[in-house]
């Protein structure tokens, strides 16, 4: 068993997460913002603890984090304030990977989205260039750090029911990244258990591979 901090406890795909995680026997603590949202936490078998992380130390966060084995990302300001979402997206993520490694925590997965990153494209006036600018900072932080990192890139994200079935790294995005929450929240449940994802970016979409064989497919 381990213990596993999930960041953004209530958010969808966090939900689904920490069901699963606790269904395998692990111990999940879900980081909240919101203290009403505990009841919806406790029934996926988690742990719900409230942390402002937009308005936490570097050090209030490591102290939360203390005694983990793993850290989920799955936070975000939901877009709309570009102010607010810099201080969450990237500010607070940041803030969070050096929390980590203080805590001794060595393993972090980062739930990002298919196509994040520099070059990511999306023009300063369009509304979702906050969010993309501040995932590209984040992800390129992590990526610089010691921890045992891996980035998740779910594609457009639906509430369809999970299929445990994925592509990994489609050569033809064009044709649609749909990905159901279910199987994001599968899929970060894996990487956890899965050595062979430490240091790895992995965008994927609904597709007709189990899971742990695309993650782990040559």
């Amino acid at each position: 068993m381990s213990r596993i901090a999930i960041i953004g406890g209530h958010g969808k795909v966090a939900l689904h997460l920490s069901r699963i995680l606790s269904n395998e026997g692990h111990a999940v603590t879900s980081f909240i913002r919101n203290p009403e949202h505990a009841p919806e936490v406790e029934v996926t078998g988690a742990a719900p603890v409230v942390l402002d992380v937009e308005n936490s130390t570097t050090a209030e966060i490591a102290s939360a984090l203390d005694g983990h084995d793993a850290v989920v990302w799955s936070a975000g300001a939901g877009g709309g304030n570009p102010e607010r979402t810099y201080a969450v997206d990237r500010d607070a993520a940041i803030r969070s990977m050096d929390a980590a490694a203080q805590s001794g925590i060595t393993r972090y997965v980062m739930v990002s989205y298919f196509g994040a990153g520099p070059s990511h494209g999306v023009p300063e006036d369009n509304s979702f260039y906050a969010y993309a600018e501040a995932k590209a900072a984040a992800d390129e932080y992590l990526r610089a750090t010691d921890l045992d990192w891996t980035i998740l890139g779910p594609g457009a994200l639906t509430s369809n029911p999970g299929s445990a079935l994925i592509e990994v790294s489609p050569a033809d995005p064009s044709t649609g990244t749909e990905t159901s929450r279910a199987n994001v929240a599968l899929v970060a449940a894996a990487v956890l258990e899965l050595p062979e994802t430490v240091r790895r970016t992995i965008e994927f979409r609904d597709g007709s591979m189990p899971v742990v064989e695309a993650l782990t497919a040559s």
